[in-house]
């Protein structure tokens, strides 16, 4: 994958969650937080926890950190995986928003 390529990807998947956090707030009382600087998208939860994804150019990554830990994804043509095997990048984040927030959350590409 080109630079080029991955930062069209991960451009996408930015998107895809601050889309995914309006829907949530239209749809919810979540009242979750996005806050994007460059490549960088936090998300802040009523409670103060935060969830951080950020663009890895030079690996072709997109990193998220949360309460449960830092995860590593990877492009693999169709989504974006994580490299130890943790899952889908959507699916992860939900889990771990779900769980910081104390509410069912999905978010989608």
């Amino acid at each position: 994958m080109t630079d080029l390529e991955f930062m069209d990807h991960a451009e996408k998947l930015l998107l895809a969650v601050e889309r995914s956090c309006d829907r949530i707030n239209e749809t919810t009382d979540a009242d979750l937080d996005s806050q994007r600087s460059g490549g960088m998208l936090t998300l802040v939860f009523p409670n103060r926890s935060q969830i951080v994804i950020n663009l890895q150019k030079p690996l072709h990554e997109v990193w998220m950190a949360a309460r449960s830990g830092g995860y590593h994804y990877r492009f693999d043509g169709h989504a974006w995986q994580d490299s130890k095997g943790a899952g889908e990048f959507f699916a992860c984040l939900g889990r771990d928003a779900t769980v910081q927030s104390g509410r069912p959350l999905q978010f989608a590409a």
